[in-house]
């Protein structure tokens, strides 16, 4: 809907869903700084381990992340639901892997799993607002191959999950996605499952084109997902080598997060 057809009550609408938008990065931001120096530095005098820290560092993101969503929900900046959250209760030694429309995906998985690894971008570890909450958290930076997997193969080796976006970035509205096969890789080296989650916006919001504020005419609705799980054994014993796993599972991982593209292709094929 073009902005000059808005309704004085949609564009005054509008206008408060940029202050509120605006208001609750403000928040996350400050948050993320009291985390950063004040709440975590305590914590790592108390815990016992490293892991201990990091379960209860990712314990307080989780219910930091599940505040921060519904503050933009109270605040009328988005509205979202998630739906068949509680099969992710008992995954253990196990992959998520999500699509990636909008900015704020990690957070609202990640506001509802109490433990969740995650590979984060190198230039994460340099935002003044993050980097101290990725390293009190013990994210694995995605840097180096071969130590990437190890620490992926680390943290699955010890029952945790680990988010990850195998796009690698966020998606591009009305462009064809693409999957890196980072994500492939990881579940046939580790031997380990897979479980998907589907999140849909409506209308696009926090794109990688697009500005914080600059918010669509209509409030974005977040839908989340919580698909089956891929058990990894069975592209394991089809394929002669861990290649060929992989590009099998990447295909078939393709076709599980963008079930609507899947169905466009086959439509275009069939047409052919």
């Amino acid at each position: 809907m073009p902005n000059s057809t808005l309704t004085v009550a949609q564009r005054l609408n509008k206008y408060w869903r940029i202050f509120a938008t605006g208001f609750c990065f403000t928040i996350f931001g400050l948050g993320a700084l009291a985390l950063t120096f004040i709440v975590f530095p305590l914590m790592t005098r108390t815990a016992k381990d490293t892991q201990q820290r990091e379960f209860k560092v990712q314990k307080i993101i989780q219910q930091a992340f599940d505040f921060f969503c519904r503050t933009m929900r109270f605040w009328g900046a988005i509205d979202y639901r998630f739906e068949n959250t509680e099969l992710l209760a008992n995954d253990r030694n196990c992959l998520i892997v999500a699509n990636h429309p909008s900015l704020i995906d990690y957070v609202l998985i990640a506001s509802r799993l109490p433990q969740c690894d995650c590979l984060v971008k190198a230039a994460i570890w340099h935002n003044p607002f993050m980097k101290g909450i990725v390293k009190a958290a013990g994210y694995i930076p995605n840097k180096d191959p071969e130590s990437l997997l190890d620490g992926c193969s680390e943290r699955l080796g010890n029952g945790n999950v680990l988010l990850v976006f195998p796009e690698g970035t966020r998606t591009t509205p009305g462009k064809k996605s693409k999957l890196q096969r980072g994500a492939a890789q990881i579940a046939v080296r580790t031997e380990s499952d897979l479980r998907v989650i589907h999140i849909t916006v409506e209308p696009s919001f926090l794109t990688k084109e697009k500005k914080w504020y600059q918010v669509p005419d209509t409030k974005p609705f977040f839908l989340v997902e919580v698909k089956d799980k891929i058990e990894i054994g069975s592209f394991l014993e089809s394929s002669d080598s861990a290649t060929t796993a992989a590009r099998k599972l990447n295909r078939y991982l393709g076709e599980a997060i963008f079930p609507a593209q899947h169905t466009i292709e086959q439509h275009d094929n069939n047409h052919k």
